[in-house]
């Protein structure tokens, strides 16, 4: 085997090693936008069936009957593990959301927990409903449309101007 046969086979061999490290990348890389679209969709399910039980905990108050506790506890807890899997991955403009939406589904838990013993009942459950069908459930969209943008599904001409606007009404 002469000099340039052997060079050729290191070339080839090299070129062969190159692939196969770009495949290995795209690999990784596949891997990590599956395990983000994961933990994304784990995100969003979770929010949303959090803001729902506590809205049906309110409604189911509000007609008299009695509520399982039980419901909207594990459903505050599947948003807790989702929530504090989420801290450790997303970005920041996409964590401030996720924080906001937490304070606030934090303060509608607080709100069905208090309705038994607010004094005036129909304006409680008034405040309550305004906040899950209003604040919160835009809260919820704006997590999932803000979920959908960092992962390049959706993208909005004026989504920061949105963003702000929806995040503002959400903290207050």
């Amino acid at each position: 085997m002469g000099q340039s046969s052997a060079s050729a086979s290191r070339a080839q061999a090299a070129e062969q090693n190159r692939r196969a490290d770009l495949e290995r990348q795209e690999v990784r890389a596949e891997q990590a936008l599956q395990a983000k679209r994961d933990l994304y969709a784990h995100l969003n399910t979770s929010a949303r069936a959090y803001r729902v039980a506590a809205r049906d905990a309110v409604e189911a108050a509000a007609r008299g009957e009695n509520i399982d506790p039980a419901l909207l506890d594990a459903a505050k807890e599947a948003w807790a593990e989702q929530y504090s899997q989420a801290q450790m991955a997303l970005a920041q403009d996409v964590l401030q959301i996720a924080s906001a939406l937490n304070r606030s589904l934090g303060v509608g838990y607080s709100a069905v927990k208090q309705l038994p013993s607010s004094p005036r009942l129909d304006e409680a459950y008034q405040r309550a409903r305004t906040w899950f069908n209003g604040p919160l459930s835009d809260g919820v969209y704006l997590l999932r449309i803000m979920l959908r943008h960092d992962l390049g599904v959706e993208v909005e001409p004026h989504f920061e101007q949105t963003r702000m606007q929806m995040l503002a009404a959400l903290n207050r």
